[in-house]
């Protein structure tokens, strides 16, 4: 397992300071999907906001004959192909060299793979780590074992690790003086699961920079550490699609 393996190009990171604590600009949505390049204690981010019950979102992996779509591109075009259109998209979980996933993958209520709880090395195994889930038009990020315990299957449902929040806390092994700084994605849920918000930094952040978006800006009790360094993002409402570098699960938006 090792989805960071890829240089990182500097041409891909943005990183001036705007001059105030938060702000948002380059607004826009698509009904039920809005995006936005929001800044936080000085670090812009992109993130985007999915009404559950209002969309389809999913996870996915591979398509009919079993080949990963390997990058978002590959998979915005096999939707067009079908008639439908993708507003949203983004990397959704880490994957082993043959673009397979590390851990638990759920898509239309099929587990095609069981969860992982096996001790190892890297951030998936930075216990507690946690499952992305959606079903019923509600959304979720769970502890893993807590989620396993509660023995329901999802519709759709990706792992990854570590958790960046649990209940309002932040993950106990990061810290506030690190100095391990990557671009990372995540995903956090509020309103009950009835809001999911994605958001992908535009310049290389630490862990607690990372989890304190989540709970100071975007007020997400729960939420999951998806990727670091490959993380993309397909948000044509914002004039963004990644087609750098490969993903494994992704989680859209299919309309």
């Amino acid at each position: 397992m090792h989805s960071r393996r890829f240089f990182l190009l500097s041409g891909l990171v943005s990183s001036g300071f705007l001059g105030t604590i938060l702000s948002r600009k380059a607004d826009a949505s698509t009904g039920a999907v809005a995006c936005a390049e929001e800044t936080f204690s000085g670090t812009e981010y992109v993130i985007c906001r999915v009404s559950v019950a209002d969309v389809q979102l999913r996870v996915a992996h591979a398509d009919a004959s079993g080949t990963p779509y390997g990058r978002l591109q590959s998979f915005v075009r096999a939707m067009e192909a079908n008639g439908r259109t993708v507003p949203f998209a983004m990397n959704g979980g880490m994957y082993h060299r043959d673009l397979s996933p590390v851990g638990y993958l759920v898509e239309d209520s099929d587990r095609l793979k069981k969860a992982n709880t096996r001790p190892g090395p890297g951030n998936f195994h930075m216990l507690p780590n946690g499952i992305f889930w959606v079903d019923g038009g509600r959304a979720g990020v769970s502890e893993t074992n807590a989620f396993l315990k509660v023995n329901q299957r999802p519709a759709y449902a990706t792992q990854s690790g570590p958790l960046l929040l649990e209940r309002n806390k932040v993950h106990p092994r990061f810290k506030r003086d690190s100095t391990s700084r990557k671009i990372r994605n995540g995903v956090g849920v509020k309103d009950g699961g009835r809001t999911a918000l994605f958001a992908l930094s535009k310049r290389p952040v630490t862990f607690w920079e990372f989890a304190t978006l989540f709970r100071d800006h975007l007020v997400t009790p729960n939420a999951l550490y998806l990727d670091g360094t490959i993380s993309s993002v397909h948000a044509p409402s914002i004039g963004r699609s990644d087609r750098l570098f490969p993903v494994g699960p992704i989680i859209a938006v299919v309309e």
